[in-house]
This record gives C-alpha cells, structure tokens and sequence, in this order.
C-alpha cells in the first residue's frame, strides 16, 4: 500500500490541485440542486413531481450539450501543454461559434417535445405546473452553452479555480432567488416552481456575463485574447471541435437518456413515484458531481501528457483518478447508507414519498462504484481524444442493457421503482468495465 501512494503521490497532488476547485463548484451546483428540491417539496408534492420530471428531461438536453462542449479541453489541453496559447485563443472562438449551433439545435429539439408533453403519459395534474417551469429552463439552454465553452477552455489552461467561484456566486443567487419567488418574499409575487425555474435562468445569465468579463478584461487571460480577437471563424478548427464534441455528447447524452427515460417510465406508476424518483436522483447527484469533478481533473490533466505523448504518465493519471474517485465513492455510499431513512423527510412530509425514497437506496448504493469507474475512464479516452469508441460503449450499455433490464424489473416483475432503478448499476457497470478494457487497449497500443 506503501509503496502504491509513493508511485502515484505526484498524481494525486496534482489531480487534487486542479480537481478540488472543480469538485467544489459542482457541490455548489449540489446544493443548489438540494435547495430546489427541498423548497419546491415543501412548498407542494405536485410541483415536486413536475419538477423530477422536467428536470430529468432537461438534464438529457444539457447533458448532451456539455458532452460537445468538452472537445475542447483535450484540444486546449493539448495546446496548453505545448505552450501554444494564441491558438488555444483561436480555439475558444470556434467553440463558442459551434456551441451556439448545438444550443439552437436543443432548443428546437425541446420546443418540439414541449408541444407534446401531454402525449408522454404524464399525470394530467401536473401539466399546468410542468409547461411554465419547462418554457423557463428551454430558455437558458443558450446561456449553458456559452458558459460551457469559457468554463472547458479555463479547465484546458488548468485555472480551474475561476470557473469554481463564478459557479459558487451563481449558486448563492440561484438560492436566494429561489426563497424570495418560491415564497413570494419581499414583495416578489408567490411563484412556486415557476419562481425556481426564473431563480435558474437569471442565475445562469450572471455567470456567463462573469465568465465574459474576466476573460476580456483580466491579465490572466491577456495571452490568449490576441488569438482569440486576431482569430476568424475557420473550417479546421470547427471541424477538429465537431470530431471531438459530438461522440462525447452522444456517449453523455445516452447516459443521461437512460436516466430521463427511466423518469418517464417512472412517471407512469404516478405522482408519489416520481416525487420520490426526484429526491434520489438529487442525493445521487452528489457523488456523480464529484466524481465528475474529478474526472475533469483526469481529463485535463492527461489531455497534458498527450501533447507531450508521455504514455506513462496519461496510465499513471488515470490510475491514480481511480483511486481518489474509489475513496469518495466509499465516502458518499457510506453517507448515504447511514442516512437513508432520514433522506425523504428533509426534502417532504408525504409519508407515501418517504417510504418509496428508502427502498430506492439500495440500487443507488449498487452503481456508485460503477458510475465512479465509468467517469475515470471516459474521462481518460477524453483526455487522449479516444472518443468514438465510447459512443458504441454508451449505446450497448445503457440502450441495449440498462433500459431493457430497468423495464422488466420494474413493470414484468412489478418491482416498480427500485426496479425501475436496477437499470442504473447494470449499465454503469457495463460501461465501466468496457470503457476500462478500451483505454488499457489504447494505452498499450500507443505505448509499443
């Protein structure tokens, strides 16, 4: 065990370094995450199910956004490490110009949906709750993707630190205009969850502004603003950050599509059910955002040694991911486990919701080694531009395996949700292990 640290301390103090920031800034959006739950559950059951099931629908569309998003940190990655930041500039410029493509895309993707939504098999009580809030969150998809590109290319040049404490001053304006147009305080009208949903998208309009302000007018990024405003709009660059972006959106969006349409699925045995589904899927985006957090740490810093071509060091980055990602994983199960028959009341007092919350931890506890492992190594094939592969990983395991499995225990067994939920560790786990299997290939393959 000894002589295991010493091998990888370097790694892990670097993976720390650059990791942390980001870990925090996710838990920061963890806890706006919370906040939502808890104030919309205990301001009504109904808009706590309206909000599981437009928020799992959203999380599919941005999800997927991020996915292309992140092409750019192994270019700037790559770039950074070869000392050449003018054109890591030039390539933040394309980025943006291609996010905003992918942004009117999912709008128009989700405009579409939005004008069915009461074909989907959702309670009829809901719609009037669900249509407002879903216009408000279709509205901030453009303000998510442009935030996504300054925030991937901070991460490519490792200041990873700018991007944690805009999102943490977001998150505090998000909670805060949650109380007052949830509530209706000091003198706001009484909102709901439409008043969470206006809460959100002004939240997001602040920190992209933030993000636009310190990259055109601070010192830190002076050496990359000549590329940046010299730069045009140019075919190889948009092309390079398509090749790159849109397997990772695919492989990202299948896993979030398992998620969403198992919110689907879920919503059809009824408001108590999906309320419940709401409230875990928040506590287990705790671990998933620091594991996420952590996998961005690997990719960044691997995407490093790729513009180096050191193979040794991109194996021993991974390695050493793994192992810290193991550590939190153990961390949050154990958490979790210890407060599962608390966890349904913090966020409602329906007794109902409570007890369906409790049977849905164990499948929970079951893909978090999973769901750990796949980010590590999704991450590293990010960091060494291996991306094509995952997409056919992400579809075999969450398509053909995890949706599949979810349904037949769910309605042909009638285990209801938590069978709905085995859909989770069956899928994670495959796509852990085969996304393991691809970067050892590719490692070993580079390295003869």
């Amino acid at each position: 065990m000894k002589q295991l640290f010493y091998k990888y301390k370097s790694h892990y103090i670097a993976l720390l370094y650059l990791g942390l920031p980001i870990v925090i800034g996710q838990i920061g959006m963890i806890i706006v995450g919370f906040a939502d739950t808890l104030m919309v559950g205990h301001y009504n059951m109904e808009g706590l199910a309206a909000a599981s099931f437009v928020n799992n629908v959203f999380n599919l569309a941005i999800i997927f956004g991020t996915g292309f998003s992140y092409g750019l940190t192994p270019v700037v990655g790559s770039l950074f490490g070869n000392k050449e930041l003018p054109v890591a500039g030039r390539m933040l410029k394309n980025s943006i110009f291609a996010n905003v493509l992918v942004a009117i895309l999912l709008t128009l993707i989700m405009t579409v949906l939005y004008f069915n939504v009461e074909k989907i098999g959702q309670p009829e009580e809901l719609i009037p709750l669900i249509k407002p809030y879903y216009i408000v969150l279709l509205i901030s998809i453009i303000f998510i993707m442009l935030f996504n590109a300054f925030k991937q290319f901070a991460d490519g040049i490792t200041d990873t630190r700018t991007a944690m404490w805009i999102l943490l001053g977001g998150n505090v304006l998000n909670i805060i205009g949650n109380y007052i147009l949830i509530y209706g305080k000091l003198g706001m009208p009484e909102l709901g969850l439409l008043g969470a949903g206006i809460s959100t998208l002004v939240s997001r309009i602040v920190m992209l502004l933030a993000f636009v302000v310190i990259f055109f007018f601070t010192k830190r990024y002076m050496q990359y603003r000549g590329g940046f405003s010299r730069s045009k709009i140019n075919k190889p660059d948009f092309k390079k950050l398509n090749k790159l972006g849109w397997p990772i959106a695919f492989q990202m969006g299948m896993e979030a599509a398992s998620f969403s349409l198992s919110a689907v699925m879920i919503g059809w045995l009824g408001a108590i059910a999906l309320a419940a589904h709401q409230i875990m899927v928040t506590v287990s985006t705790v671990s998933f955002m620091m594991f996420y957090g952590m996998g961005a740490a690997i990719a960044v810093r691997i995407s490093n040694f790729k513009g180096t071509n050191d193979i040794l060091n991109i194996r021993n980055s991974a390695f050493a991911g793994a192992h810290i990602i193991i550590v939190m994983a153990i961390i949050t199960s154990s958490v979790i486990f210890f407060c599962r028959n608390y966890i349904g009341g913090w966020f409602t007092d329906d007794k109902e919701v409570g007890m369906v919350v409790v049977s849905l931890v164990f499948p929970m506890l079951l893909y978090q080694f999973g769901d750990g492992m796949q980010i590590t190594f999704a991450n590293a094939l990010r960091g060494i531009a291996d991306v094509k592969a995952m997409m056919v990983i992400a579809f075999i395991s969450y398509f053909i395996i995890a949706l599949p499995i979810g349904y037949i225990c769910g309605f042909i067994l009638d285990w209801k949700v938590p069978g709905v939920w085995m859909a989770f560790p069956s899928g994670l786990s495959c796509a852990a292990i085969l996304m393991y299997w691809r970067f050892q290939k590719k490692t070993k393959m580079v390295s003869l």
